[in-house]
């Protein structure tokens, strides 16, 4: 029988070596939702365990941030509450989603006459701690189904406001259009907000509607679109080196995510096992690295002592 059977070894595929732990961080391109991202990555990075911190809609770009391996548990740990974009707001318009992409509510109103003190005013009331009502197509669950898959299906979608905190909300350049006006803004927020609800609300304000016609995610926590690589760059090296590589390795993430300490020998082999260390006096997630300069895990005082919330070099 030749050696060449379904059984022989020469028949067998050859075992991939998982990649490293670490983050990917991706410039979401325009059409693709969160889970398309996650699912290209997992065959870019050659794993399964891929996970996403937070969302972002279709029709956005920017900054989404990805763990591989192990640093999948790091997701639900980072400080991803602070996020930035940059996004377009056409006045004159509402629309059934407060984006393009919603169908027209009633006739457009001529906003190309609105005064910069009037649009000035509209922003400074939405801007620092405000309630808002999120947009009726987020993904906020109602009842154990989506916001959005309810308000698709034609129901009638009644979310309550919630407080959220707006620190910036620039305008950095005005444009008319027929009767439409275009503002280019900076929004730096809280998490939970939404820009396409601060864009409804001023067009509601000034009495023109308004709706989101572009959306940028520039920043989430610490993670900019410095950190970020396109999916055209990802299979590109993917094609050339057989993986795509990360952003940031377990160690650089940690290190960029939150405040360091640095353990003695027998401080990290504790940690290690799960053990608690000394308390260190500061308030929040700690990242501990051992002697060799490698992560060992998350800490934060508890109790009189820095207790383990996640061990990422266990023993």
């Amino acid at each position: 029988m030749s050696g060449r059977g379904r059984g022989a070894p020469g028949a067998r595929r050859e075992r991939r070596e998982p990649p490293p732990p670490g983050l990917l961080v991706v410039d979401k391109p325009a059409g693709w939702t969160s889970h398309d991202v996650v699912g290209r990555s997992r065959r870019l990075v050659g794993t399964r365990k891929v996970g996403h911190a937070g969302t972002l809609d279709p029709m956005a770009t920017g900054v989404l941030v990805l763990g591989v391996e192990r640093a999948t548990k790091l997701l639900g740990h980072l400080a991803l509450d602070t996020k930035s974009y940059l996004a377009t707001i056409r006045l004159g318009l509402a629309t059934t989603t407060d984006d393009a992409e919603g169908e027209p509510v009633g006739e457009p109103a001529d906003a190309s006459g609105l005064g910069e003190e009037a649009v000035a005013g509209g922003i400074a009331a939405l801007t620092g701690e405000i309630s808002q009502v999120p947009s009726s197509v987020s993904a906020i669950k109602v009842e154990g189904r989506r916001a959005y898959e309810r308000a698709r299906a034609g129901e009638d979608v009644q979310l309550e406001a919630r407080p959220v905190t707006v620190d910036r909300f620039d305008v950095l350049a005005t444009r008319t259009d027929g009767p439409f006006r275009d503002l280019d803004v900076l929004v730096d927020c809280s998490s939970g907000t939404y820009v396409r609800a601060l864009a409804r609300d001023l067009g509601a304000a000034l009495g023109v509607g308004g709706h989101l016609t572009a959306l940028r995610r520039t920043r989430v926590g610490p993670f900019t679109l410095a950190h970020a690589r396109t999916i055209d760059t990802l299979a590109a090296e993917e094609s050339e080196h057989g993986r795509a590589s990360l952003s940031l390795d377990l160690d650089t993430a940690v290190a960029t995510a939150f405040p360091r300490r640095d353990a003695d020998a027998d401080e990290a082999d504790g940690l290690a096992h799960g053990r608690p260390l000394a308390a260190g006096g500061c308030a929040g997630t700690i990242g501990v690295f051992g002697p060799d300069g490698h992560v060992i895990g998350l800490v934060a005082d508890d109790r009189g002592a820095a207790r383990p919330l996640l061990v990422l070099a266990p023993a």
